[in-house]
């Protein structure tokens, strides 16, 4: 082994070097070395792929929810713009959005004072039972 600079003497390897008795250095990582970071990698990819699944679901929760919330805005302004006295009752109807099945259920009541009607506006995906959205809303009677 030839010594260049006078770095080590015979038989001692420079810091961080480890020599076999014949001469050669070794490098790199040992089995278990590798197989311990490789289980550190795996088990980190799967967190961050359940974390990816979860955000598609609620982004898809949340986009459904807001176009209940519009469907139910949309019918509570037409009621407003045409100046509609709603007969007290309850309806449904399909008010889907951009390819999303909706249905809206509306419940219209009368209040205390005559000239408003109380219109509850629930909004449930279709064939659903659970409410996406809901809004309340009131018509006047103009004279």
């Amino acid at each position: 082994m030839s010594c260049t600079g006078g770095d080590h003497v015979r038989g001692r390897a420079p810091a961080g070097r480890r020599l076999w008795r014949i001469g050669h250095p070794v490098h790199g990582f040992t089995l278990i070395e590798v197989l311990i970071a490789m289980t550190i990698a795996a088990i980190a990819l799967i967190a961050a792929m359940g974390a990816t699944g979860s955000l598609a679901h609620h982004q898809a929760d949340l986009r459904a929810r807001t176009l209940a919330q519009w469907s139910a805005e949309n019918r509570l302004s037409l009621i407003r713009i045409r100046g509609e006295w709603p007969a007290p009752g309850r309806r449904e109807f399909d008010c889907s959005q951009d390819g999303v099945g909706l249905r809206c259920r509306e419940e219209v009541f009368q209040t205390p004072n005559p000239m408003f009607r109380r219109v509850e506006i629930s909004v449930f995906a279709s064939g659903e039972s659970f409410r996406l959205a809901r809004l309340v809303g009131f018509s006047t009677r103009i004279q």
